[in-house]
């Protein structure tokens, strides 16, 4: 059987994505496997499917709201967005890939200590600063950060896990993929270690 990643695509706005990625380490961790965290901007995506966010959708947007809170309630997630919501998750999705380039294993740090603060204490992570000031209160060294976050091989990394994003048909978050099988949304989370148990059906 594989012990390839798990591949977790996910935009920091993603109600759904900071309650996958509270569950998918562990998750994976029975089963031998680790989790690549590869976060994205869905707005570029949205731009090539026509796709708006949930929440400006007619009659959807009410029941996304709702549903956002409830799913968190289920899975025992604390959520308290932020009033500017959604935000710009540039900023954020940089700081991970350049934890990820110091140490791989360091990218769920800064994924999960950002995702935390946005989504379960309503702190607008849109900016650097509020970006260097969490990750630093998470153990990172928060000038290295700033450098980091204006390091041209960085933001292109961001581009191109986009770009790579839009070529998977990544259309949404969280979206998973195992071994060459994709996933999208937390309510698949039960068939993503189905599939991490058995190998496929």
């Amino acid at each position: 059987m594989s012990n390839s990643p798990v591949e977790f695509y996910f935009d920091f706005n993603s109600p759904y994505g900071y309650i996958a990625a509270q569950k998918i380490g562990d998750m994976t961790a029975k089963h031998g496997r680790s989790v690549d965290w590869k976060p994205f901007l869905l707005g570029a995506v949205f731009k090539v499917t026509g796709a708006v966010p949930l929440p400006h959708v007619p009659m959807k947007g009410d029941y996304s709201r709702h549903d956002f809170a409830r799913s968190a309630r289920f899975h025992g997630v604390v959520y308290n967005p932020p009033e500017d919501f959604p935000f710009s998750p540039t900023a954020a999705s940089r700081a991970v890939y350049w934890a990820k380039a110091q140490d791989p294993a360091k990218a769920c740090d800064m994924g999960l200590a950002l995702f935390n603060a946005a989504l379960g204490e309503g702190t607008n992570i849109s900016g650097p600063d509020a970006v260097i000031e969490i990750a630093a209160a998470a153990g990172f060294d928060g000038e290295a950060l700033a450098v980091g976050l204006q390091d041209p091989s960085i933001k292109d990394k961001l581009v191109a896990e986009t770009n790579e994003a839009i070529e998977r048909k990544v259309f949404g978050s969280p979206y998973f993929i195992v071994d060459g099988e994709g996933f999208w949304g937390c309510d698949r989370l039960d068939m993503v270690d189905r599939w991490l148990e058995t190998g496929g059906w």
